[in-house]
Parts: structure tokens; C-alpha cells; sequence
């Protein structure tokens, strides 16, 4: 294995466990839908920008474009708003952890939607990760950490992160077929972020109180909520993107789902505090669930 594409898909993880990391404060000030707007409208802007100086869009196909729909619905707009308000509830820890099971419920859907049966391998995988998210959650918390506060129930908590986590993977999912008739990878990604972009700023005109920033908006504010979308839609999907392309996938993958674990280092070094034992192991279990089900 190459070490320059290792290297780039962790720090793939490394570039979303601090984005996720930096994003908890601007996204408690200013709510989810108003963090989650300005981030699509920035990172769409920034992709496409990107996909024009390559020359990505003429390989898009167009045919599929009831797949880009749904996929922008589901999987970008309701998707990012679950996760956000995962983020100001639970943490970005707890965030990061319930991401790692995207891996066992995109097998869950591509069984029931696609007929992809599952080896035994691949349920053993999804009960190490899920017994490791289960561990670093219920008994991983950091008192003492800022970061852990829980604003709300641990049970909204859980919901809202498996809801992301669902979405994100069904918009993945149901990309397949675009992906396979020769859309280059960023410009979908591209597409899908200015689709909802669009979505999300028609609701925005919407004169109600929970499309409404919670903090007035300032140049640093603003920038606070935009940097940790461009460290994550801009920098490290397209370092997974270049280890995807220069080494194997399933490697790939797996380097690139380390941020549960990244993100405790990460928190450490911003708080001073030791993660927990607990959070740790479940870390390390949820990343070696996910390991077994892309390698095996």
C-alpha cells in the first residue's frame, strides 16, 4: 500500500473529527437549520467551483436525476439537520460515534432495497461497532467536559444521530446507479449540495421562528461556521476521494472512518480532559466493527 494515499484518507479522518469538533459552538449559537444553510450554501459554492476548474460536470448523468432528488431530500438536507442537532444536543463525540454505524445500516438497506444478503462476517462486524457505540455512549461520558453536555435526553440524542446516520447512508445508497454509469464522485457531490442549498434557502424564506438564527450573525461568527464545513466537504472528501483513486477502497474506507477515535485526541487537547476508558474502547471497537464489514 501506497504511504501518500494512506496518509490522505487519515487525514481525511483526522480533517472531520476536528470540523466536527469546531462546529459544536457556532451550532448551538445559531441553531441547526441556520448552521446547516449557510454550511450548504458555502460548501456547494466551493465544490462547484472545484468541479468546473476539473471539467467533472460533462460526466455527469443526467438520466438519474430522480436519484440526485431524493438523494438531496433525504440524504444531504434532512440528513445534515439530524446530525447538527445530534451535534448541539449530544457532542461531537457521541456524533461521531453514532456516524461509525453507517457501515451496518447502509448493509441493512441495501438488503432490503437492493436484495444484498449479508455474510456472517458482515453481522458480525455491525454487533462489534453497534456493542462499541452503545459502550462509548452510555458509559463513556466525560462529566467534566464540555463538549459531553447533554442538552435534552440521551434517547433524543440516539434518535437524532441513527436519523443522520440513516438519511446520510440511504443518499449514499441510492447514488449507486449515477456513480456506476460514470458520474465522477465531486461533481455528485456537488450536485447534491446545491440541490440542497437550493431546498434549504426556499425554506429559509419561510417567516417562521425555527428557520431564524438564534445569535445575530458576525463576520467571526460566520467564519466559525463555515471553516468546519470546508475542513469537511472540501478538504477531506477529496483526500478520501484521492486515496479511493491511488490505493485499495476497502483500506481506503476503513482509514477514513477514523474520526470516533481521532475525535477523543482532538477533544483532549481542546479541554484538557482524559477521555474515559469507556469512550476509548467503544471508539476502537465501533472503527474495528466498521473495518470488518469493508475488508471482509
Amino acid at each position: 500500500m501506497l504511504i501518500l494515499p494512506a496518509f490522505a484518507a487519515l487525514a481525511a479522518s483526522f480533517g472531520w473529527a476536528t470540523g466536527i469538533v469546531l462546529a459544536q459552538r457556532p451550532a448551538r449559537m445559531i441553531g441547526a437549520f441556520e448552521f446547516t444553510r449557510i454550511q450548504l450554501i458555502a460548501c456547494a459554492a466551493i465544490l462547484s467551483v472545484i468541479c468546473s476548474l476539473l471539467g467533472y460536470w460533462p460526466t455527469v448523468a443526467w438520466s438519474h436525476w430522480p436519484a440526485f432528488t431524493v438523494s438531496i431530500c433525504f440524504g444531504i438536507l434532512l440528513g445534515n439537520l439530524a446530525m447538527i442537532e445530534c451535534l448541539r444536543r449530544g457532542g461531537p463525540r457521541r456524533t461521531e460515534l453514532l456516524l461509525s454505524l453507517k457501515a451496518p445500516i447502509v448493509a441493512v438497506l441495501a438488503f432490503l432495497w437492493l436484495g444484498e444478503t449479508p455474510s456472517i462476517l458482515d453481522l458480525a462486524g455491525a454487533g462489534v461497532a453497534l456493542c462499541g457505540v452503545c459502550l462509548a455512549i452510555f458509559f463513556g461520558g466525560n462529566e467534566a467536559s464540555e463538549s459531553d453536555e447533554i442538552r435534552g435526553s440521551m434517547t433524543s440524542v440516539v434518535l437524532l444521530g441513527v436519523a443522520a446516520t440513516a438519511f446520510q447512508g440511504f443518499g449514499f445508497l441510492i447514488m449507486k446507479p449515477a456513480m456506476l454509469a460514470g458520474t465522477e464522485p465531486l461533481a455528485a457531490s456537488a450536485i447534491r449540495l446545491l440541490g440542497a442549498a437550493f431546498v434549504i434557502s426556499l425554506l429559509a424564506l419561510w417567516p417562521a421562528r425555527v428557520f431564524r438564527s438564534q445569535a445575530r450573525m458576525t463576520p467571526a461568527l460566520l467564519g466559525r461556521t463555515i471553516l468546519p464545513g470546508f475542513i469537511g466537504y472540501g478538504i477531506s472528501s477529496s483526500l478520501l476521494l484521492y486515496a479511493f483513486a491511488m490505493t485499495d477502497a476497502g483500506v481506503a474506507a476503513v482509514l477514513g472512518s477514523l474520526s470516533p477515535v481521532l475525535v477523543l485526541p482532538i477533544l483532549w487537547m481542546k479541554e484538557g480532559q482524559a477521555p474515559r476508558p469507556q469512550a476509548l474502547v467503544g471508539a476502537v471497537l465501533a472503527v474495528s466493527g466498521t473495518a470488518f464489514i469493508l475488508l471482509f
